[in-house]
């Protein structure tokens, strides 16, 4: 079935749509509007903080519609942008629309569903250019914890405190909140 009449967009799409399948079935969900708010987040902040030819390698492997999403806004005579863990988790939460708790997790998931659409090269060049606490926010883990994809000499394990269920935005959008839904840092309101 043709929708835009160019074979080449119809099947961009189809790949994008497949490609959000995976991340939003990652998330327990087929909230395709939360998995497209999750991939374009952890695009954008990847992207921002990596060095212009693994960028590049990576938007050279994405679907056309997503490869787009990619280069939105971006400005590569200003990148990388060396920001901090809070302030990745910071903005990747903002642009996500979810609490700052569940950033790790979000991350993670989102990779392990790039993982199976990019080449495991790519996936290991940027997360061997990221610094380690960043790192940490977005390596896939297996079932015991263990990095994947993660190039060596990176840490072992999945982060401290990472929550074991769904998101508490993806529980909030099924009517049910979350104890730290809304709180910052230290407790207070985010």
């Amino acid at each position: 079935m043709t929708r835009t009449g160019v074979d080449s967009l119809d099947r961009s799409i189809d790949k994008t749509n497949a490609w959000l399948a995976d991340v939003a079935a990652n998330f327990g969900t087929e909230d395709r509007r939360m998995a497209y708010r999750v991939t374009r987040s952890w695009l954008h902040t990847l992207r921002d903080r990596l060095p212009v030819p693994i960028a590049a390698h990576i938007a050279a492997q994405l679907p056309d519609l997503l490869r787009g999403v990619f280069y939105e806004g971006w400005n590569p005579s200003k990148v990388p942008i060396k920001y901090s863990r809070d302030e990745y988790v910071a903005r990747f939460a903002r642009d996500a629309q979810l609490h700052h708790t569940e950033v790790s997790r979000a991350g993670r998931l989102v990779t392990s569903a790039m993982q199976r659409h990019i080449s495991a090269g790519a996936i290991s060049e940027v997360l061997g250019a990221l610094p380690t606490d960043i790192r940490t926010l977005v390596a896939a883990t297996d079932a015991q914890g263990a990095p994947q994809g993660a190039p060596q000499g990176a840490p072992e394990g999945a982060p401290e405190g990472a929550p074991e269920d769904a998101p508490a935005g993806v529980l909030r959008q099924a009517g049910v909140h979350s104890q730290a839904a809304g709180q910052g840092p230290g407790g207070g309101e985010q």
